[in-house]
């Protein structure tokens, strides 16, 4: 699967973010508890220039649970802070007040200022709103809503930046760009979501296999292109002809696993991990 979506505001998003780091205290960098490696921003350390890094393990209500434990040891034991987080819901917001760091200028009056970067789609605007305690930023679920980059005032001690999301220009690793595409954070336009959907399947055979079963009631015994077919029967999505429509299953299939009912269920581990970076 060779993905390429990079639209000029990423690229103008990039460079932009650079020099606006110059002016923040921290970064907070939202990734995808499914998949936070896959989710990060390339190079952010290198951007950051040695500015405080915490990564917020958003959508942890839709990832296994031992999984996200997982990684949050993995990143806390290096030189990045971590926490994990349901954005939906204020209270756990909580967790994150008390690892931002005061302005290294003590005698500057000013308010606590913090660079929220992610990938699009991985919840940095629902993060904002839910700090800001009413909507300010854009929200939904199609990857690249924030288009421009703009200071918001959460409280009279904390200012954030939003950022538009980045993405890299081009994915080489097959597995890395179908992750990325499963969980939403590309332009569904462009995808070959029969190909993602088996995929997926693949992935929850080998890793979660109950879950296909408790969800769709279809026998495990198959490669993912039969199961694919048989929860298109199961579901009753056929053609005029009584063939399989495979495009709608496949479909359903993505969605779901985004909506979480297929279950608690984690794209990537830290124990898989070529080695550890910080």
């Amino acid at each position: 699967m060779d993905i390429q979506w990079y639209p000029g505001h990423m690229e103008k998003a990039k460079k932009s973010i650079k020099n606006y780091l110059k002016l923040a205290d921290s970064i907070i960098e939202i990734v995808d508890a499914r998949a936070p490696v896959s989710t990060r921003i390339k190079n952010i350390e290198k951007l950051a220039s040695g500015k405080n890094i915490i990564i917020v393990l958003n959508k942890a209500d839709l990832a296994d649970l031992k999984i996200t434990q997982m990684w949050l040891e993995y990143f806390n034991s290096g030189s990045i802070m971590a926490i994990a987080i349901n954005a939906l819901k204020k209270s756990e917001l909580n967790k994150l007040y008390g690892l931002l760091s005061k302005p290294k200028n003590k005698s500057r009056i000013a308010p606590l200022r913090c660079v929220v970067v992610g990938a699009p789609n991985v919840g940095k605007s629902t993060f904002i709103n839910q700090i800001k305690g009413r909507k300010t930023a854009k929200t939904g679920d199609f990857p690249g809503i924030t288009k421009n980059i703009v200071w918001i005032k959460a409280s009279d001690d904390l200012e954030l930046l939003d950022t538009p999301g980045i993405l890299q220009p081009k994915y080489e690793d097959r597995f890395i760009a179908a992750k990325l595409a499963i969980l939403g954070t590309i332009n569904p336009d462009i995808l070959d979501f029969e190909e993602l959907a088996k995929t997926l399947i693949e992935y929850l055979l080998k890793n979660y296999p109950t879950n296909i079963e408790k969800r769709y009631g279809v026998s495990l015994d198959f490669n993912s292109s039969k199961v694919l077919e048989s929860i298109g029967k199961a579901r009753g999505f056929l053609t005029s002809g009584g063939s399989v429509d495979i495009e709608r299953t496949a479909k359903t299939v993505i969605k779901e696993f985004q909506e979480g009912k297929l279950g608690r269920i984690s794209l990537e581990r830290p124990d898989e991990m070529p080695d550890k970076k910080d």
